[in-house]
């Protein structure tokens, strides 16, 4: 919004284009800085507030009257943004579905939270509004559970534990973050799964939900997720091994072509019928492939 004049702005809160914590609000409110901003670019840009339907294959893992659960594949961006207008989530589900909550604005209907592009698994989705609050409330609860499978470099020296680490923005790069004790408090419980001496399965269990929580924990580890070039674990950790490990990881990177993290399972309470629901996301074929890979360097 950086874009927009002071006199823009207020007029955007008071046409009800501004949501704080869900919820319209007044020019003039003090914030105290814990608060979840949701905003819709006013009629100036009719182009951009507008969604265009697309006939893409989505996997549903679950579906009622009130949510959707997908699987969503990596190389996927969940909603249109500046430079992805088309061929998201969100123009899949706008194809699919005839209604969609829209509490979190024009651009972004059903959209309950995210996952990065490159990010395989389970995402939860909103029909209705009253889902939308429903559903919306667990996750800033924290009463929302979540798994993901990763694949990160090197071997733990700890089986299991828990990542208590603050994180903010990079002041270089505002699109990468780091460990900031002046940043968000960020959780991320973990399990080893299958230790190995180059690589290593690891499920996470993130208790908060900070934009690449799990990537930035694990590389702040000293175990960058396979393949996350932004955080560490790309290209150049495959050197200074034996020739033939080398050219191996080199080809598993080139051959995954993401970073090895996929959110596996969630669970959670139904936001109408308040039973327990668990979902879970297969293990995506890049990444089991990449496993077999594992047990070939690793002898």
């Amino acid at each position: 919004m950086t874009d927009l004049s002071r006199s823009q702005i207020q007029k955007m809160i008071r046409d009800g284009l501004v949501l704080v914590n869900g919820k319209e609000s007044k020019t003039g409110l003090k914030l105290d800085g814990n608060e979840t901003i949701q905003y819709s670019f006013p009629n100036r840009t009719p182009e951009l507030n507008r969604i265009t339907p697309e006939d893409i294959p989505l996997n549903i893992l679950h579906e009622d009257e009130d949510m959707i659960a997908v699987n969503k594949s990596a190389g996927m961006v969940v909603h249109p943004g500046v430079g992805k207008r088309n061929h998201t989530l969100v123009n899949g589900l706008a194809f699919h579905f005839e209604t969609l909550s829209d509490l979190n604005g024009v651009l972004r209907p059903g959209i309950v939270h995210r996952l990065d592009e490159n990010t395989s698994g389970v995402i939860l989705v909103a029909k209705n509004n009253q889902s939308h609050s429903n559903l919306a409330a667990q996750f800033e609860n924290r009463t929302i559970q979540k798994e993901y499978l990763a694949i990160t470099w090197n071997n733990w020296k700890e089986t299991e534990g828990q990542i208590d680490a603050a994180i903010g923005r990079m002041r270089a790069d505002p699109t990468s973050y780091v460990i900031n004790k002046v940043g968000k408090r960020a959780i991320t419980d973990y399990k080893v799964i299958n230790q190995g001496k180059i690589l290593s399965e690891v499920a996470f269990y993130p208790k908060t939900g900070r934009t690449h929580q799990i990537r930035v924990h694990s590389a702040s580890m000293n175990h960058p997720i396979f393949g996350d070039e932004k955080y560490g674990g790309g290209i150049n950790k495959a050197k200074g091994f034996i020739p033939e490990i080398t050219r191996c990881l080199k080809e598993m990177l080139n051959k995954l072509n993401r970073h090895a993290l996929h959110a596996r399972k969630i669970s959670f309470l139904h936001p109408r019928t308040q039973n327990k629901i668990e979902i879970e996301a297969p293990i995506p074929e890049d990444m089991q492939q990449l496993m077999e890979g594992m047990k070939v360097i690793h002898g």
